[in-house]
């Protein structure tokens, strides 16, 4: 047999284009040749699909400046099951097929890749991709219904308000959340468009801020606690296995986990795994399992947690967001937790795309 032809799908219209550029180089590097042919492709800022040659220093961070893609040949994936391959679009000889493909690993994240858009079309090219489903990545990327359905699965999830556009929202209406709230798009990630309010005189400046990146706002009371993370695969009996929780502890030079602090200024200390005790962090692990299956997950998750602390509900586990593509940059929680987990990056990889054709496409 032939090597399995991966499309390695990367960057895109969304604000975390840099993150998921970042991701590809990790990834593209983890590909056995002897097994993989792996084809690059880039998505432009502005939408525009670019058969890419991945060049390593083109997808690394150069001081505070994140990378992009810029530069390819250009090239579509018709949702024409007939094909199932690239089509190149050159301007003198007009449109051909360059090549098929087996697998596509949609590495995007926000709007227009994490959210069921790319899901769809894979669906109606017919080829198998890793991640979650349209269902699931929808639900997952919209943070309230996220929420709405963990709480219907009788999972805990902290309090929250929602606000569209146009909508007026008073400081009486959102009181009752208390003091500090974070204030955050519906459907973004990688903490862009997010404050943290501590006084009500800055809700309007914090709610402006997040409309620039979605028409839908989430206004959340803080939850006081421990911040934990924990990764979710699809196992071969298509069961979801969790890694060893991680927790996020911080922060020289800020007070939350914002972009900065992820990205950009080395700011956080890491405990991987947890130093939770084995009671909790079986407890951890059978939450993410059962997040991933409340909104129909598939491939992979990473299940994002506060552990309470005070009062009455003390060690309460508390579900916060799910991520169904998470980072995969080389300081990605991700795969160090699957690396702690007895996993390392390359096996990971070959893990997704083996789930991804074993589950084949689901419409």
């Amino acid at each position: 047999m032939g090597r399995i032809r991966v499309a390695v799908v990367y960057g895109g219209r969304s604000s975390e284009h840099g993150i998921s550029v970042m991701s590809a180089g990790a990834v593209l590097s983890a590909f056995d040749p002897r097994k993989y042919e792996v084809l690059p492709v880039g998505i432009t800022p502005d939408g525009r699909w670019l058969l890419t040659s991945a060049d390593s220093a083109e997808l690394r961070i150069d001081g505070r400046q994140l990378p992009e893609v810029r530069e390819g040949t250009s090239v579509v994936l018709p949702g024409d099951p007939t094909r199932a391959g690239l089509v190149a679009l050159d301007p003198a000889r007009g449109a051909s097929v360059l090549e098929s493909v087996d697998v596509v690993f949609p590495l995007l994240h926000g709007r227009f890749g994490e959210d069921g858009t790319i899901q769809g079309l894979l669906e109606m090219a017919g080829i198998p991709y890793v991640g979650p489903g349209v269902f699931a990545s929808a639900a997952a990327m919209d943070k309230a219904f996220t929420k709405t359905l963990l709480r219907a699965a009788g999972m805990a999830v902290g309090q929250f308000l929602v606000v569209r556009r146009g909508q007026a929202c008073l400081t009486a209406d959102v009181e009752h959340l208390g003091l500090p709230v974070f204030v955050k798009p519906a459907r973004a990630g990688s903490s862009v468009g997010i404050t943290k309010v501590r006084c009500w005189d800055d809700l309007a400046a914090a709610l402006e801020l997040a409309f620039e990146h979605d028409t839908k706002v989430l206004i959340e009371a803080a939850v006081l606690g421990r911040e934990v993370e924990c990764g979710v695969l699809e196992g071969a009996d298509g069961r979801p296995m969790a890694s060893m929780p991680a927790e996020i502890r911080l922060m020289r030079g800020h007070d939350w986990y914002d972009f900065e602090a992820k990205y950009l200024d080395d700011a956080c200390d890491f405990d991987v795994p947890a130093k939770l005790g084995d009671r909790l962090t079986r407890a951890v692990r059978d939450a993410a399992c059962q997040a991933f299956e409340a909104l129909d997950c598939s491939g992979l998750a990473r299940v994002d947690f506060f552990i309470r602390s005070g009062g009455d509900a003390d060690g309460e586990i508390v579900v916060n967001e799910i991520n169904t593509m998470p980072g995969f940059t080389p300081i990605s929680m991700f795969p160090r937790m699957w690396a702690a987990s007895g996993i390392d990056y390359p096996e990971l990889v070959d893990r997704l795309v083996s789930s991804a054709l074993r589950r084949g496409v689901t419409a």
